[in-house]
């Protein structure tokens, strides 16, 4: 299964699934964005609760895909992170 972005506008949700895995556990990591897990401990779902609270903006009819580059953490120090690799825009 390839990546599946699912958004719901009347439940005002965005769902990201990542791979069909067994989810075995969910988790609330900040107020509306739960990660969904699988056996392995790796998360394979990511959902987003009241997305039109969340930016003015926000067009719910048009996705923008963009594929971006991962770079060393110390190319990108803009951006904080402890893992050794980011994902940082290359704009």
């Amino acid at each position: 299964m390839s990546m599946k972005l699912s958004i719901d506008k009347q439940a005002d949700a965005l769902y990201l699934r990542l791979d069909d895995s067994l989810i075995v556990e969910s988790e609330e990591v900040s107020p509306g964005v739960m990660l969904d897990y699988n056996e392995s401990n790796e998360v394979v779902g990511v959902e987003m609760l009241n997305l039109s609270k969340r930016s003015s903006s926000l067009n719910l009819s048009a996705l923008q895909f963009e594929t971006v580059q991962a770079f060393p953490a110390k190319a990108c120090p803009q951006f904080r992170s402890g893992r050794e690799f980011r994902i940082c825009r290359s704009d």
